[in-house]
């Protein structure tokens, strides 16, 4: 892939509210994901290789789902505290990879931008932040879960 190419799909990344772009031309793929601080990186691979970048599976993530579904209340259950909702339709993964640590725990202290979980939509990944400081309430979705538009994911009281 020519180098002006990826220059300008590094301008396109900035210049959106995306947080991730993955781009296949033949069999060359360029993935360009941000990074909390603002910086990103820059990784080019064979094709062979993008199937294990590709979307993460739901089914080897199930240990961080069953931990997750203990944790979600049900219906209006729901502690007291200020709801992050989603923000788009997508599926919600808890971690950034399958079988990774989640981002947060019910119990654990969060400040404000801080990465609660991710929604992929369109083979996009999208970081969810905290608009709050405070403390984990509740996760109110599961790890794999589809999650719409303004659905409550987690409470943070």
């Amino acid at each position: 892939m020519d180098l002006r190419k990826i220059k300008k799909l590094i301008d396109l990344l900035e210049e959106s509210n995306l947080s991730e772009l993955e781009i296949k031309e033949g069999e060359e793929v360029v993935r360009l994901s941000r990074i909390p601080a603002g910086s990103m990186s820059v990784a080019a691979a064979p094709a062979p290789a993008a199937p294990a970048q590709a979307a993460p599976a739901p089914s080897p993530a199930a240990p961080a789902a069953a931990s997750a579904a203990a944790d979600t209340p049900s219906g209006s259950d729901l502690p007291a505290g200020h709801l992050v909702k989603a923000p788009m339709v997508g599926t919600f993964y808890a971690a950034s990879t399958p079988g990774a640590e989640p981002f947060v725990k019910v119990g654990q202290k969060v400040s404000k931008g801080e990465t609660l979980g991710i929604i992929e939509a369109m083979k996009m990944f999208n970081q969810i932040e905290s608009d709050v400081d405070g403390t984990v309430a509740a996760i109110v979705v599961d790890n794999g879960q589809a999650v719409e538009f303004d659905e409550p994911l987690f409470v943070i009281a």
